[in-house]
Formats: C-alpha cells, structure tokens, sequence
C-alpha cells in the first residue's frame, strides 16, 4: 500500500498510524511534513517551507485563512513534486488544521483524503466566550470566528472522510458534514503507560518525590488559561494552607497555544505569581515549575501523583488526561466538554466547576484524606483508557480498519460512529 501522510509537525496525530504502515517493508509511506529532526523507521519525509509568512497587512478575520492558503500552497508543491517523480498514493491522510490538506485534491483529485478534523469553532456552546476573564464574546469575536472556520469548511468539502477524537469535538462541526466523520481517538499506549508504585520524581531542588508523598499534579502544554493554569493557580493557596505536606509538581512551558498572549511579553506564570504569591498560604518553596520534561520524567511525574489536575475550556480533549487516568492518578478534572465524555463524577474521577479554585481545594483535599477510598477510582480511571482508548487493541486497530476502507472507496461508517 501507498499512503502519503501530512502534518507540519510531523508526526503529531499520525506517529503510530504511520510507524504501522512504515513498519511492513510492503508499504511505501511518505509523510510530507515541515520538520525535519524526527525520523520513524520505513517513514521517508518530505520536507517543505513556506515561501513566506503571512502579510499582517489583511483583515484580522482573514489571518487564518491566508495562513492555510500558505501551508496549503507549500504542501501542493510537496506533492507536485512526488507526482512528477511518478509517486501515486493509494489515499492521503492529513492534520487539516494548518491548511496543508487544502489542496491535495487539486493534485491528486483521483485519491482519496482522509483529513484529522480536530476542531470547529463555534461561537456558542465552546470556547469563545466561555472565560469572560480573558475571552468576552463580543460581535467581533463572533464574526471572527465564523470566519475562521473558512478553511476547516474547504477541507470538510474537499476531502472524502473526516476523523475527531470525541463525540463532542465531532459534535461541534455541521451536522451537514457529520455523517462523514468518524470518532477515533488517536490512543493512549497502556502497556507503556501504567501506574508504578516505585517511580520516584527527582525535582530540581534535589527533592525526590514518591508514591507516599502528597503530590499534586498539573499538565499543560503551555501554562495559560485555556487549560485553567489561572484557576489552579488561585486554588493553590488554600490547598497549601489546609495541606502543610503537600508538593505541587506544574508541567508547562510559558507559550501560549491557544488564545492571547498578553501585552508586553508577560507570561501567565509571572502574572498568576504576582496575584497568588500575595495570598496568605502560598507557599513558593512547595510549588515547584518543571517547564516541558522528557516523555519519561513526565510519565514519572504522573506515576507519583496523589491528585492530578485537569481543567479545560470546552475545547480540544488534551491528551495529558487520558494517560494520567492510565498512569493510574486520581484526576480531579472540569467539570466541561469533552472532559465530561470520559470522566464520571465518583465512578473514575472527580468533576469540579471549572471557575472555584476553592472547590478545586475542597476536591484535591478530598482525594488526599481518602487514599484507601480512592484506589477504586484510580483503578476505574485506568480501566476507562485501557477499554475505550487503549492504542494496539482499540485505537489503532479502528483507524487502521478506516484507513483500508477508504482507500478501497467502500462504504465506511454510519455518521459518527467509532470505527
């Protein structure tokens, strides 16, 4: 089989569909892609630039749009260029986020495209808005982010199936376009990721943490408000008064993925610690920022958490959830889309209003005054992900049936079904 493969961060949301099929010497896979220092076995890359950067000189609605058409028109090149050499993919599969599926179809209108259909912006029910904090949902908000959606809609109508991770992230797109998008989350390695009750977390204190200290954990990203970094952070003085043992590990960099960054060049860590590091609890010497860590050390970190904390905007699920559920923590996560679709309040988490960072105390606290109690969630947390999103016996295995079935033009699924 011949499959062509696209995602300016390669690989992203396809490392193991692509290792799968680069794995039979039987296949031809290529992955065109912006990156160029990651390598997976039998997986040749194609590199590509753009030829040049967006203008700035547009109406800001437009920005996502001329962005698309420039990672588009680099991608087609890309392709062009396979075509000429005399490469004919049996189907192409692509992130359709950053454009570079755009106009696959113009080069190859005889393949079928398969487009990661991550996210819809909606203006009611979702992001926009839901944070008046940091996101008020004005006339302008609401213009610019129909706009936004023009080149997710290009790609919904150009490419021949579509594939989301959740039931909600599926919901939030057209009902026109729904009956050809499947549900399959990308999976979580469960074999590799798993709880171990001899992890130990070195901090760069030169503390080392275990599974008998009280550690509470956060992950994101980039620490910012669109995964509630604000919110935790103003719980964290009352969880540190009421608990004077615990130790509080935060993963992240000092980006920002989604929203706005704030003026002149502030970060929201140095904000949030200019308001909490003024309320009476807070204690520096206990909370302790780790920046992005090695795949391992982060694994650790999770493995030797007492409560993990995850909080979201209705967006995109993070999949920092779902493997610290199959590292076994005991996750007290927002009570908001798509987090709800996987977390049942006392069944395998706990579920808390996004906006309390008191109730976020009260929650955590909890979980510390009940480890006994609390083993029965975690293990229901790790059965949730190994039974519903367990990567070799379910994920994986769904988008490889996907993959075959397209590429052979037979009819694929019901709308919104899991493969």
């Amino acid at each position: 089989m011949k499959l062509l493969f696209l995602h300016q961060n390669f690989p992203g949301q396809w490392k193991h569909l692509a290792s799968h099929y680069g794995a039979d010497p039987k296949n031809e896979v290529k992955f065109v892609t912006t990156r160029g220092e990651v390598t997976i076995p039998g997986v040749e890359r194609v590199i590509y630039k753009l030829h040049r950067k967006s203008s700035g000189q547009i109406h800001p609605y437009s920005r996502s749009l001329e962005n698309a058409v420039l990672y588009g028109q680099g991608a087609a090149r890309a392709l062009l260029a396979l075509k000429q050499r005399g490469f004919r993919p049996d189907i192409i599969i692509g992130h359709s986020g950053w454009g570079e599926t755009l106009y696959a179809k113009d080069v190859y209108p005889d393949v079928p495209l398969l487009i990661y259909s991550e996210f819809y912006y909606n203006a009611e029910g979702s992001d926009v808005g839901f944070d008046p904090e940091f996101q008020k949902r004005e006339l302008d908000d609401v213009l610019r982010t129909r706009t936004r959606n023009a080149p997710f809609l290009l790609n919904l109508v150009a490419s021949d199936w579509g594939l989301t991770p959740t039931r909600w992230q599926w919901h939030q797109h057209p009902q026109i376009f729904r009956n050809r998008i499947s549900v399959i989350h990308e999976g979580v390695d469960t074999h590799h990721v798993q709880p171990n009750p001899q992890a130990r977390l070195l901090l760069p204190t030169g503390q080392t943490l275990q599974r008998d200290d009280e550690v509470i954990t956060y992950v994101g990203r980039n620490l910012e408000p669109y995964r509630g970094f604000h919110i935790f952070m103003r719980a964290l003085p009352h969880l540190l008064k009421r608990r004077p043992n615990a130790q509080v590990v935060i993963v992240g960099a000092d980006g920002v993925s989604y929203g706005n960054a704030l003026p002149n060049g502030q970060t929201y860590r140095q904000r949030m610690l200019d308001e909490v590091s003024k309320m009476p609890g807070y204690d520096a010497g206990r909370v302790h920022f780790l920046g992005r860590l090695p795949y391992n050390q982060y694994l650790t970190m999770l493995q030797v958490s007492s409560a993990h904390v995850y909080l979201t905007y209705p967006f995109v699920l993070s999949w920092s959830m779902l493997e610290a559920m199959a590292a076994g923590c005991a996750v007290v996560g927002s009570a908001t889309p798509p987090v709800q679709e996987v977390i049942k309040d006392g069944e395998n988490g706990l579920l808390v209003d996004f906006f309390s960072p008191e109730r976020i105390a009260d929650r955590v606290g909890e979980v510390l005054d009940h480890p006994d109690r609390m083993q029965a969630l975690r293990q229901a947390a790790r059965r949730t992900v190994v039974e519903g999103f367990d990567l070799r016996r379910v994920c994986l295995p769904a988008q490889v049936r996907l993959v075959g079935m397209i590429a052979a033009t037979q009819e694929i699924l019901p709308a919104g079904s899991s493969a």
